[in-house]
Parts: structure tokens; sequence; C-alpha cells
């Protein structure tokens, strides 16, 4: 479903929080498990004409407008400044917006801020822990900031630190310092976990185990707000996502939908220079025939035309359609064809079209 046309209405006022009910379902120790009542959507979170305005002039909000539903991952994209944080921060009770209405799970952090508490589980991008404390000194901690927390030895099992528990925090690598942190927001029992950035400095192994310690937690009925730099982890975990920029979400949807609006499911990459003996790459780049991006859009089967680094990048439908004509176009011209590649449409190109920038060079 397209979230920014079809969820949400802004003069839609909030809804009364559903009554929730204990699962007659199988239960999944140390999880809290709640059902909806029949015929009953229930949302995670919602946010109507969200605003903030620092000093009275410096808006990082204009307007959010969200609906998450409970049990999904739900990924929110932005570089830095465009109010991604700032947004975040109020959802999680930890910023007061100017004004906009906020419920988490049909309550606010105005009537039920402790309650709200219980229900959160949250794991910053940089998450400082006491190194002198063992892994599982630190667990318990935080299991004691809580009314029903999970086992401290059953998080622990559940995030591949069991062999830690007596290691001091000091002595962890990057990999479980950042299990460490996501097990100190899985310990709180909570409905909704805030995840930002979790796995910003990982290996590809230690990456994809807290893929699946998401995924799992979803599985049991969870509900996931995630904010990622990598968007091949945005499409691989997130059931919809916003783009945020200057304040205000410019896209939200699938990530399928999201690729399928471009207008096209394919990428070709290329450069061109001149056709000329005993040149470098470069030299014949920088020498190269002046190719106006107009030169490219008429090309057959062309939906956009944009550059980066170095490389014109056409969003097409038919690359069999396309490519024949675009080295036919440069053969015309007398230039060579320096670099050529294909590739599906990613999250990527969609960021660069809307935002212009890539999410990696903000972050």
């Amino acid at each position: 479903m397209n979230l920014a046309a079809n969820s949400l209405v802004p003069s839609q006022s909030l809804r009364p929080p559903p009554p929730l009910i204990r699962s007659a379902s199988k239960r999944v120790p140390g999880l809290r498990q709640f059902a909806r009542i029949e015929g009953m959507t229930t949302l995670a979170i919602e946010c109507r004409d969200l605003r903030k305005t620092y000093d009275g002039k410096v808006e990082a909000l204009r307007g959010i407008e969200l609906e998450i539903r409970e049990g999904e991952c739900f990924g929110l994209l932005g570089p830095n400044g465009a109010g991604k944080t700032t947004a975040i921060e109020i959802l999680e009770g930890l910023l007061k917006p100017t004004s906009g209405e906020v419920r988490i799970l049909g309550r606010t952090w105005q009537s039920q801020p402790r309650e709200l508490r219980e229900m959160l589980g949250i794991s910053l991008q940089e998450t400082r822990l006491a190194e002198k404390l063992t892994v599982r000194e630190t667990i318990e901690l935080f299991a004691s900031f809580y009314r029903q927390p999970r086992p401290t030895k059953e998080v622990l099992a559940e995030l591949g630190l069991a062999e830690k528990s007596d290691a001091w925090v000091g002595k962890l690598s990057g990999g479980q310092r950042q299990r460490l942190a996501v097990a100190t927001a899985l310990v709180a029992n909570p409905l909704i976990l805030f995840l930002d950035e979790p796995t910003t400095g990982l290996d590809p192994q230690s990456r994809r185990q807290l893929w699946e310690i998401i995924r799992e937690f979803q599985r049991h009925g969870g509900t996931v707000l995630l904010t990622t730099h990598y968007m091949d982890e945005a499409e691989r975990l997130c059931d919809r996502l916003a783009i945020i920029d200057y304040g205000q979400i410019i896209a939200a949807g699938t990530p399928a939908e999201l690729i399928d609006r471009l207008g096209g499911q394919h990428v070709v990459e290329f450069a061109v220079g001149n056709e000329t003996a005993g040149v470098s790459p470069d030299q014949a780049k920088a020498g190269a025939h002046d190719f106006s991006p107009e030169t490219w859009r008429g090309l057959p089967g062309v939906e956009s035309v944009r550059a980066d680094d170095g490389l014109v990048c056409l969003t097409v439908r038919q690359p069999h359609v396309t490519i024949p004509a675009l080295l036919e176009a440069v053969s015309q011209q007398g230039a060579k064809l320096l670099h050529l590649t294909t590739r599906q449409a990613s999250l990527e190109d969609v960021f660069v079209r809307l935002t212009g920038r890539h999410l990696r060079e903000e972050s």
C-alpha cells in the first residue's frame, strides 16, 4: 500500500487507543504478545502534522505524517540535517514537538509516559556503556529499569553473547558491542524496537546476525522502526519506509513501490570519451564530446537521466532496446564507450533521484 497516498489523512483526528488483549495463541517465552480485536487495525505509531521549530526560526520538521502498523518493520531514511533524528527523538519521547500529535500504541507521552517507557526498546547509534562492567552486569542493570524484563540469560543467548557474559564491556569487539547495545533494548521486553543505525561499522557476518535478530523480534509480533545508511539493509528488512528531507516526507511506500516510481526497473551506467589512440581513459573522458542530457533522454526506453561520479546513469524499462540505440548514438558522434554496465534499480537510485545525493555521503 502506498503510505503517502492511502494511509495518511491529514485532516483525520487521532483515534482513541484500541484495547489490547492477551493473545490466546501459543506464547513465545519471554516475549509479550498482544492480539488485535477482530476487525480492528491497530497502529503502533501515529503522528499527525508533526512540527519542530528551534529558536522560533529553524524548522527541523514541517508537518510529518506517519502511520506504522503493528508487526511491521518501518524504515526512516534521510541525509544528515533532514530532520530524521528530530522525528525519532519525538517519537521516543525524548523531545517535545512544537505542534502536532503523536500516539504510540494508542497512547500519548503527555498522559501515559511511564506505561510507554515499558513498551519501548531503544538502541542508539552510539550507545555508551560502562567499560568496567561485565556483559551480564550491563544487561542486569538495564533490566532493573523495567517492571517485566526478560531473563538476562535468555537475552544473552539470543544475541550470541552467552560466552561473553563475564567479559568486560571494554574488551568486546565492535560487533559484540553493537549486539550488546541491541540486547539492552531487547531486555526491556518491548513491543516496539527503535534501532538507530544498528549495523554501522559491522563486518558482513555481524550485520547478518543482527538482521536475523530483528526478523526474529518481528516474527514474534514486535514492531521495528529502523534508520540506516545501508540501502541493501533497508530493502531486505523494511516492509515499508519513508524518505525525509528538509523536514518533510518526500516519498513513502514499500521498497518495490518506491523503485517502481523511478519509471524503470533497470539502470544503465556508462562513460563516453574520444576515439583517440595512445591516451589514458581519464584523458579520453576529459576530451569527450559534449553530449547534453537531452541526447540520452531521447534514446528509446529512457525514463530519466542523471550524472553520478563521472558516469551517466539512465533509468530504463527495457535495456535491450536502449543499449543498441546508445551504442549507435556514440558511434555516430565518433566517440568511444569507456564504461558500460547494467543493473537492477535500487533504493539508492530512488534516494539519489529524490535528494540529489547518496545517503552514504552524508554518514
